[in-house]
């Protein structure tokens, strides 16, 4: 976990995850062209009022953790489920733009790999405070 390759794609990643978080709050980068179907369902997410604040905030705490280098499997943990939303969006909605999605899904399951390597999972965790 602490070669330099993988701290340079961890920050890469959490720069890239505080930019697109505060970008739903702040809103400094325009909505790029999307196929119909992508549009229409961005479109309906914002007008929850509450799903694309809720993704952000979560994308912006993420993205502090992975930058100060704490709790690093529990933040890759909780962007596991974000990344997926994000290439699946893109898979089936908005294939020409898939290439950004693409890079953050193998940045994460490479991270989350990597972040392995140094910490036991959760359940071997729980395990041994039991049998103890």
């Amino acid at each position: 976990m602490n070669s330099t390759f993988t701290k340079i794609l961890r920050i890469v990643l959490a720069l890239g995850l505080i930019v697109f978080g505060l970008n739903k709050f702040i809103g400094f980068m325009s909505m790029p062209e999307m196929l119909a179907n992508a549009g229409e369902f961005m479109s309906s997410l914002q007008a929850t009022g509450y799903v694309l604040p809720i993704v952000g905030a979560l994308e912006i705490i993420i993205g502090l953790l992975l930058l100060v280098n704490k709790s690093v499997p529990f933040a890759l943990l909780l962007l596991a489920p974000i990344s997926a939303n994000i290439l699946l969006f893109h898979l089936f909605l908005d294939l020409p733009s898939i290439g950004g999605a693409l890079v953050i899904a193998i940045i994460n399951v490479n991270s989350y790999i990597q972040a392995l390597e140094s910490v036991p999972p959760v359940v071997l965790i729980f395990q041994e405070k039991i049998n103890v």
